[in-house]
């Protein structure tokens, strides 16, 4: 009788399990077509940014070289000849005196080695990169994170919880805008987004990616260096616009692969979990008719005993 229970809850830890998967896969699903619609929208903003960026950094160049000539011929000042193009702040590398790690985890278990990889590269990378805890800032998205670094005591400047399966920009606006803010006020002078990459349905890999400040716009992407785009007020206060919208378009594309990848490892950890169980059920299964087996041999045995007892 143990063993027939043992059987029956294994078959409903089954079914859940199993349902579990499905309900992980659609998530995927859903997930992935979010995830084409917004490369469309981050290609288009990285090649506005870009060539905003390339003429701002092209004519700055350009000020330069012409302000030392000047100099050198007349003895002007570089100072007197400069004019009114700055770079922004997101673009400008300062010198590192704290960095900052934006880490995404899940909110709840059920994810196979999902969270664990993330924590282990991170404790490893912090180790090796910082002495103290004055030299670096976390900011936790999902409890997991949060709760591992409290535990461990940890720098944690930040945390937010209950990220839904299949985020929007609008949800995690606050996230997005934090991170920048922080960065902006010069909480810390660069930042790092630390999550699990999606490779495909089997596979994720810890990425830590320098999301500021921005220094993956080439110039030399720019194919024709002398168009120029019509901006009103100015070039510098389009950028002061556009360039605050592409670093939160950067974030939340971390979010929706790091998304991506949970549901990946969910449906992963489901399908091995139900596999499991259904060994477990076919074990107890022939544990079961052995059990019978041998209870029905000996019954026989008993009755042809008795038999043979009253001849």
């Amino acid at each position: 009788m143990d063993i027939k229970r043992r059987i029956a809850s294994t078959k409903k830890t089954g079914q859940i399990t199993s349902a579990m998967q499905m309900v992980s896969g659609a998530k995927l699903s859903q997930i992935e077509k979010n995830s084409i619609a917004y490369q469309q929208y981050t290609n288009k903003i990285r090649e506005i940014v870009t060539h905003l960026a390339a003429s701002q950094l092209i004519a700055s160049a350009r000020q330069k070289s012409t302000a030392k000539a000047a100099e050198a011929t007349n003895g002007t000042s570089q100072k007197s000849l400069r004019h009114d193009i700055t770079l922004s702040n997101l673009l400008v590398e300062r010198t590192i005196k704290k960095t900052g790690y934006l880490v995404i985890t899940s909110d709840r278990g059920l994810v196979g080695a999902y969270n664990s990889s993330i924590l282990k590269a991170m404790v490893e990378m912090i180790s090796e990169n910082h002495k103290s805890a004055d030299e670096y800032a976390i900011l936790a998205v999902g409890g997991t994170g949060a709760d591992f670094f409290k535990a461990r005591q940890m720098n944690l400047s930040y945390e937010y919880r209950g990220v839904s399966d299949v985020p929007s920009f609008n949800e995690v606006r606050e996230i997005i805008k934090t991170a920048v803010a922080m960065y902006d006020s010069g909480v810390f002078d660069e930042l790092y987004v630390c999550y699990n990459h999606h490779v495909n349905s089997l596979t994720s890999a810890f990425r830590a990616e320098k999301m500021l400040p921005i220094t993956d716009l080439d110039v030399s992407e720019v194919t024709d260096k002398d168009q120029e785009y019509i901006t009103e007020p100015s070039v510098d206060d389009a950028l002061d616009a556009i360039l605050p919208q592409y670093a939160e378009s950067l974030i939340y594309g971390a979010l929706l692969d790091s998304k991506t990848a949970e549901h990946s490892a969910s449906m992963t950890a489901m399908k091995s979990a139900t596999d499991n169980a259904n060994n477990l059920i076919s074990d107890l299964s022939i544990k079961f008719n052995r059990a019978r087996q041998a209870q029905i041999t000996t019954e026989i045995t008993e009755i042809v005993g008795g038999a043979a007892a009253l001849e």
